[in-house]
């Protein structure tokens, strides 16, 4: 994987602005807060991230991949402030269960998930060389 950062650009924190990869690509539809049972364990959001997180990497070992593989994230959060304000943790539990590879990722408040004790969605795509 190559990170691709603009010369002159002030490098960004937490993400890269983009990635070159070639390999078998793999999708993973956005993954909420709930555990295998479709429960969840908790209201709050550093929880919910952490378990997102954890149904990624299941979803990717199903497809042969790890987490070093992903290129890509997108974020659906239903509060944007609580997000900046818990950042530290929120990074804390990324780089437990990710790691800390460069990802380009994107962040969006939305007013609402599908399932309503959801606060946050993440979607993935990795390729696997």
């Amino acid at each position: 994987m190559k990170v691709l950062q603009p010369a002159g650009w002030k490098p960004p924190r937490g993400y890269v602005n983009g990635v070159s990869v070639q390999g078998r690509q793999i999708y993973v539809a956005g993954q909420i807060g709930w555990n295998a049972a479709c429960e969840f364990e908790s209201e709050d959001l550093v929880a919910q991230v952490r378990q997102a997180l954890l149904n990624v990497r299941a979803v990717l070992a199903e497809g042969g991949a790890t987490p070093e593989h992903i290129v890509r994230m997108t974020w659906y959060l239903t509060d944007k402030r609580e997000y900046l304000a818990r950042a530290r943790e929120i990074g804390a539990a990324y780089r437990e269960t990710i790691g800390s590879y460069a990802v380009a990722m994107t962040a969006v408040q939305v007013t609402a998930l599908m399932e309503d004790r959801a606060v946050v969605e993440i979607e993935v795509t990795a390729v696997v060389p």
